[in-house]
């Protein structure tokens, strides 16, 4: 039995189980399982690597995917050590380990083929990036290869970083595709977003939030109200799931040896 998995804390609701596990059914994938490895610390991943022998590759979210670089052997030189983090990590038949990060396909593809259907070219823009968390390392990545100028806004003031309260109209006015990269909103705490001026959002906005459950999230539905285009994170999920399992199952392959 291949044995995969996800690593994060908590892992209420989780995407990849119910999608690995219905794609293995709709695909007919055999002998092949997910499974969810909720931790509440990074210091009990080399004692799951060591008891699940039949583990071939694993996911990483929240809280851990800058973190876990320190866990893993090697990195993927064009996408994890570019953006330090790791959401993929490759599991090989010697028990080592490459991170990979699969979030950063899954993103740029996603919002290329979006803008792309509304007649949109990625360049046009200037992005608001909204957290400065693993998540959001992928996403400034991505958009510095689209060549898409960005601002970092998180809670934190930081050099390259401002602060929600700092935003300005003439700032929304400027920078008119806003990315959600922060959790705020995720089921159960759907009354939540992040704290922007949402009176200065309009109709030539479009707004794109990483969460994916709910549908829509607070901030999408207050975009909506102002008439901006939105999209949540179910397309770049479905795009990063499948990178990872081309990488587990593709990828120079070891267990063969």
């Amino acid at each position: 039995m291949d044995l995969y998995g996800l690593i994060g804390y908590p892992l209420t609701h989780s995407f990849s189980k119910r999608y690995f596990t219905d794609k293995f059914v709709r695909e007919k994938i055999k002998e092949s399982s997910y499974e969810l490895f909720e931790m509440k610390s990074l210091e009990e991943l080399p004692a799951l690597l060591k008891r699940k022998t039949d583990l071939r590759g694993l996911n990483v979210t929240i809280p851990y995917k800058k973190d876990v670089i320190a866990y893993v052997d090697d990195l993927d030189d064009t996408s994890a050590e570019r953006i330090g983090a790791v959401n993929t990590i490759k599991i090989y038949a010697d028990g080592s380990t490459k991170g990979f990060n699969t979030d950063y396909y899954g993103f740029r593809q996603s919002l290329v083929e979006w803008l792309d259907r509304r007649g949109e070219n990625c360049s046009n823009f200037k992005a608001l990036v909204l957290g400065n968390g693993g998540a959001a390392k992928a996403i400034m990545v991505a958009l510095q290869d689209l060549h898409v100028e960005f601002q970092l806004v998180s809670r934190q003031k930081d050099n390259d970083t401002i602060l929600y309260q700092e935003l300005t109209e003439e700032i929304l006015g400027t920078h008119l595709l806003i990315i959600n990269t922060t959790p705020l909103g995720t089921f159960p705490n759907t009354e939540e977003c992040p704290d922007l001026p949402y009176q200065w959002i309009t109709k030539k906005h479009f707004m794109y939030d990483l969460v994916y459950n709910p549908a829509e999230t607070l901030f999408l539905k207050k975009g909506m109200e102002k008439g901006a285009v939105t999209q949540n994170g179910l397309k770049m999920l479905q795009l990063q799931a499948e990178k990872s399992w081309e990488i587990w199952t593709t990828e120079e392959n070891l267990w063969s040896v």
